[in-house]
């Protein structure tokens, strides 16, 4: 992947009483529209390492912190994606956007999906990751043990819970040993604002569904997730991808829920071929390629 020397630029945002936080990073040939990258529930916007780097390449990068991530203010468990969402469309206002292509992983899915339905024309084209309404019934007794850990201790023992949550047991997934480095060094660091978040947003999945699939997006929308992710299984990736009108489903080979630490490069070619309205043919590391607009849903 290509790297770069450009300084990224640090904005602030208001919405609703909500402080939050986006970096802009230029390109240095930009090919197509500006990549908005949102991740998950504990994800930071200086986050995104050699996928924002790699973006870089072709198009300017966006990594927001919205209300409930990093840097920005607490979002209530009681609220839903609407406010992230709205604060994004404002936070494309304030840097004068008018349109953007959308990565949105793990539980920043739910935003991503919510911003397609009410402000389709902000966005070009989506990528959505590990895709999230709310946590599967196999997957809750250990997020609902990560969360206990996170409020009451101890705290040494909240890392590792967190990690094996969202990790897969399976032998082969690429970096799998790094990436649980990565991951018990970035809970480890975890500050009580950070936990307060994680606690926050966690609850919010384990509340309710984050996604009504009652009105599609209009918007072309690629869903992924790694072969091995049990946090969100890919039959339940690939089901609600029927729910878009426009919509692919790319399975990625070594990899679980966390793709963007485990198989970045090949991410970002993933991305790359979409937001530039490549064919997606001959991915070596896919063992599912599908055009869903050829298939009939059956669901």
């Amino acid at each position: 992947m290509p790297s770069t020397a450009a300084t990224p630029q640090e904005y602030k945002h208001r919405l609703a009483g909500y402080t939050y936080w986006s970096r802009r990073t230029y390109s240095d040939s930009p090919e197509f529209a500006p990549v908005v990258l949102i991740g998950g529930a504990l994800h930071r916007k200086e986050d995104w390492g050699r996928v924002e780097q790699g973006m870089l390449g072709r198009a300017d990068v966006i990594c927001p912190d919205l209300p409930g991530w990093g840097r920005a203010d607490l979002l209530p468990p009681y609220l839903g994606p609407d406010i992230p969402a709205e604060a994004m469309v404002r936070l494309l206002d304030d840097l004068g956007i008018e349109k953007v292509n959308v990565f949105a992983g793990s539980y920043g899915s739910s935003v991503g999906y919510r911003l397609a339905q009410t402000h389709p024309e902000r966005i070009a084209r989506m990528v959505l990751a590990g895709t999230m309404g709310g946590i599967p019934a196999a997957s809750r007794p250990m997020m609902r043990a990560a969360v206990a850990l996170a409020e009451h201790g101890p705290r040494e023992r909240f890392g590792p819970s967190a990690v094996d949550a969202l990790m897969s047991p399976h032998p082969d997934i690429a970096a799998k040993a790094v990436v649980r480095r990565i991951l018990a060094m970035r809970f480890g660091a975890a500050d009580d604002a950070d936990l307060a978040k994680f606690i926050a947003n966690t609850n919010r999945l384990l509340s309710r569904d984050l996604i009504d699939p009652s009105i599609p997006p209009a918007v072309p929308t690629l869903f992924t997730t790694g072969e091995h992710d049990t946090l969100t299984p890919p039959a339940l990736c690939r089901e609600l991808a029927f729910t878009c009108p426009e919509s692919w489903y790319v399975e990625l080979a070594r990899a679980d829920h966390l793709i963007h630490l485990e198989r970045p490069a090949q991410l970002v070619d993933l991305m790359n071929r979409f937001f530039g309205c490549e064919p997606l043919e001959d991915l070596a590391y896919a063992t599912v390629v599908e055009d869903l607009r050829r298939i009939p849903a059956t669901i």
